[in-house]
């Protein structure tokens, strides 16, 4: 059911190692963001596929995440928490795909992309800088346009966690 671009970048996935998760995930991806979108997530998934204690660490995490329903305020400091821990586990994951070279592959994808389907009105200017705090708005606009029913605490701590993700470190 996925399209063939998120396939063939799932190939060098271990058997059995993805699970029916992932592949729902990808597939919701792909409906909001395309094939090139899912194929970017899908290398989220090998990596975590590569690695079973960054997975362990992964579902430990999600489990904390669940656990703000609609009984947990949005200023409860168990909000500020998970998203410091979704924080610290998203920066563990991004250095496992730097160090695999996963980057350089997602270079190429992008490449692929391009090559099989050209912009018809490319704008060769550059952009502007974006202005502070843009890239943090983006993501939040992301995760409010996702077709889930999240409590207010969970999508305060994504907030939260995108703010983290955005600050520049010491």
């Amino acid at each position: 059911m996925l399209d063939n671009f998120v396939t063939n970048r799932l190939e060098g996935a271990p058997e059995g190692s993805l699970r029916q998760d992932d592949l729902d995930a990808l597939l919701v991806t792909e409906r909001i963001f395309g094939p090139l979108g899912a194929a970017v997530q899908a290398g989220r998934f090998l990596a975590l596929a590569a690695d079973p204690a960054l997975r362990v660490e992964s579902d430990r995490v999600d489990a904390t995440e669940n656990a703000l329903d609609d009984t947990i305020a949005v200023d409860d400091a168990r909000v500020a928490e998970v998203a410091a821990e979704r924080h610290t586990f998203e920066t563990a994951l991004m250095r496992v795909i730097e160090e695999s070279g996963q980057l350089e592959e997602d270079d190429a994808l992008f490449d692929a992309w391009d090559e099989l389907h050209p912009p018809e009105d490319v704008d060769l200017a550059p952009d502007p800088d974006p202005a502070e705090g843009s890239r943090v708005r983006r993501a939040a606009e992301i995760i409010w346009s996702m077709p889930y029913d999240f409590s207010p605490a969970r999508l305060r701590c994504m907030e939260l966690a995108v703010q983290l993700g955005a600050t520049p470190e010491p």
